[in-house]
């Protein structure tokens, strides 16, 4: 669940090929600019019609020429004439690169005809010996044609260029003409991800099972000599950030065959077709290259049930492109040499088709890591961090429950960062406790301003929070309780470690209930009146109270029934029951709040004597850890061991924990419960319990 930071970038870097239409552009131009440039310097002298008069009537005149289509009039002087002080100096100011061959000057007349009647005019003027006929010709001048076909040439040349980019793997309309065509990255021998097994830890059962899959491919006779066939695809199930894509990365550097990995939402395009088309070429490629593994993450962006959250009349596009998916995946042209790994964090909305058997044989929960699998991620992460001699990952692991691969990932990094900014030459204990706080809670406000009254309203409602769980049997054991105003809103919160449990009973939740209405209650029996922090602690409360009263069948009055469907349709308007009900519900709701807000301040008002201790202590130091709410106000008057107690007491004891007994202390490992009003799942997330003081 963790990445080596010096494995960060494996994908090696290709070198960037030259852009040779561009540089090729860009010489065109000046080939062009340059032959412009250079006519225009070789260009002979203009004259008027006054001026061509006065040199043919000197007969300095050796040859007219004039050319039709141009309407010009080329004149070529006598070489007696370019000897001609006159014209020679005004040839070299005015026409430098004239040959002596001429032309040496050019007329440009309105109309050929009328000037061919003005110059007979004009031979008629001059002796017989003297008169020079006019020649004619038809000329094709560069530069009149590339005016008249030069722009078609450049708008056809732009046209080529942006067709041949958007048909290229770089192009800006989105590969319109390869709109089909997979956008699967391969890894293989030539391009081999460098991340291993040895970078996973905290996954020991995953790990197992995705082994057995690579190991297959690298020796299949080893289970086909007994009967068994490869998996044809394994679906990694788990919340965010538990590592299901640093695992598929650990298979692409360990299995030896070429890799495939796309996310889901590179089969989603705007054009009709286009997901199926990809869906076929992707497993064309594999079929090519098999036997090969194809990952596809984010499964769910294709994989949704069909028929589900789609309006009345409308048309899915991705349900074609699922259908092609199942096709490939079992159908009639299938080919067993292409295993399929997929990740999701959304099982529940999947399509039963894609789930069976046949397609995606095995589905590997990865949960968020108990204490045990934090410790290893810890020691993984901070392999590459310079650390101070007193820093413990068993400690560290202790002091955040909940916490998946990637929050612990950033616990690592905010504290180097964190110990940077002090100067410091190793990252101590602090700087984790800090890093800690900035991950649960945000970022300090150190320049927030609150009255002494407010702080002293914050610091009684955490206190609550931690007497009603300190003194409750079936309420989370705190781990840290802290007044420092973090994040947008909040000004203190209490962090719990949770249970590892699947079932619960109604004295469980209701001494949950307790716990979280702790705060309000303190603020009642200290001050008399209630403030707007406990904002969050009622969200909470209200979501588990409609739970235990519609969904686990836990109130006498609503009876043994569940109103919460998973499958149901998320356009369905109405309600699965009589507004009688529903009214039934509510008051149900409100007297069982009633009930745990009631327990919690008869509770809170035998322990006053605690609740004052913890919230002076509170004001003083801002933050509490469990042992110092055991040296302010005993121990729980509860005998029974947590999961924290006894993993941070291993080290004292000078023990090590037999492997059968470590199993068993993960199954009293941390948990929370489910609080959006839904039947906890074995395999949802476990997540961990922080209450917010909200203003």
């Amino acid at each position: 669940m963790s990445d080596n930071q010096k494995n960060k970038k494996f994908i090696p870097k290709t070198p960037q090929k030259p852009n040779l239409q561009l540089w090729l552009i860009i010489a065109a131009v000046i080939v062009l600019v340059g032959i412009t440039w250079f006519n225009q310097r070789n260009a002979v002298m203009d004259i008027t019609l006054k001026k061509f008069e006065d040199i043919y009537l000197s007969n300095d005149v050796a040859k007219v020429m004039v050319i039709y289509n141009q309407n010009l009039v080329e004149v070529t002087l006598k070489s007696d004439a370019l000897q001609n002080r006159k014209y020679k100096e005004e040839l070299e100011s005015n026409s430098p690169f004239t040959t002596p061959t001429g032309p040496h000057y050019q007329l440009k007349i309105a109309s050929v005809d009328k000037f061919i009647e003005y110059y007979n005019d004009l031979e008629s003027r001059m002796p017989e010996d003297q008169r020079i006929s006019y020649e004619s010709k038809t000329q094709e001048s560069w530069t009149n044609w590339f005016s008249s076909f030069g722009f078609l040439i450049l708008l056809f040349v732009l046209f080529w260029i942006m067709m041949r980019r958007m048909a290229g793997p770089s192009g800006p309309g989105g590969q319109i003409f390869n709109v089909g065509k997979s956008k699967a990255q391969l890894f293989d021998a030539e391009n081999k991800v460098k991340i291993t097994f040895d970078n996973v830890a905290g996954l020991d059962e995953a790990k197992e099972e995705i082994q057995e899959i690579v190991e297959f491919l690298k020796n299949p006779s080893k289970f086909t000599k007994l009967g068994g066939k490869i998996p044809k695809g394994a679906l990694l199930v788990g919340p965010p950030g538990t590592g299901k894509t640093l695992l598929a990365k650990a298979v692409a550097g360990e299995a030896g065959v070429p890799f495939f990995t796309l996310s889901g939402s590179d089969f989603v395009e705007m054009f009709v077709g286009v997901g199926a088309a990809r869906v076929r070429d992707l497993f064309k490629q594999a079929k090519e290259k098999a036997p090969c593994i194809i990952f596809i993450d984010e499964i769910d962006a294709i994989g949704r049930s069909r028929g589900k959250g789609q309006m009345p009349g409308s048309n899915d596009e991705r349900e074609n492109t699922l259908n092609s998916l199942l096709v490939e995946m079992d159908g009639f042209g299938t080919d067993t040499g292409v295993i399929v790994l997929a990740a999701t964090n959304r099982p529940d909305v999947l399509d039963s088709a894609l789930l069976r058997p046949g397609r995606f044989d095995r589905q590997i929960s990865i949960d968020k890591p108990d204490i045990v699998g934090r410790e290893a991620i810890f020691k993984v992460h901070l392999k590459p961090i310079k650390v101070a001699d007193d820093i413990d990952a068993k400690k560290i692991a202790a002091q955040t429950p909940g916490f998946a691969g990637a929050e612990i990932a950033n616990v690592c990094n905010e504290a180097a960062l964190i110990a940077a900014r002090r100067n410091k030459s190793a990252v101590d204990m602090q700087d984790f406790q800090d890093a800690i706080d900035r991950v649960i809670g945000g970022l300090e406000k150190k320049n927030k301003i609150i009255s002494p009254e407010e702080k002293k309203i914050v610091a009684y409602h955490e206190a609550g929070h931690a007497v009603a769980g300190w003194f409750l049997e079936h309420a989370d054991p705190l781990v840290k309780v802290s007044i420092v105003p973090r994040g947008v809103a909040a000004l203190g919160y209490a962090q719990y470690l949770p249970k590892e449990q699947f079932l619960y009973q109604t004295e469980q939740l209701i001494d949950e209930m307790c716990m979280t209405l702790g705060g309000r209650a303190a603020e009642e029996i200290i001050f008399g009146k209630i403030s707007t922090g406990a904002l969050s602690d009622l969200e909470r409360i209200t979501k588990m109270a409609y739970s235990i009263v519609s969904v686990y069948g836990m109130n006498e009055k609503i009876g043994n029934v569940s109103f919460y469907d998973s499958k149901s349709s998320e356009y369905r308007m109405t309600k699965p029951y009589s507004e009688k009900t529903s009214e039934t519900i509510d008051d149900e709701v409100r007297k069982l709040i009633s009930f745990a807000y009631e327990k919690t301040k008869v509770l809170l008002t035998e322990r006053r004597d605690e609740l004052e201790v913890l919230a002076k202590e509170l004001l003083e130091k801002e933050i509490l850890f469990q042992s110092d709410l055991e040296k302010l106000i005993g121990k729980r008057p509860f005998g029974k061991e947590t999961t924290y107690e006894a993993f941070t007491k291993k080290d004292q004891k000078k023990k090590s924990i037999p492997d059968a007994e470590i199993k068993d202390k993960q199954n009293n490992a941390e948990d929370t419960k489910s609080e959006d009003g839904k039947p906890e799942d074995p395999n949802s997330p476990k997540e961990q319990q922080v209450e917010e003081n909200k203003g």
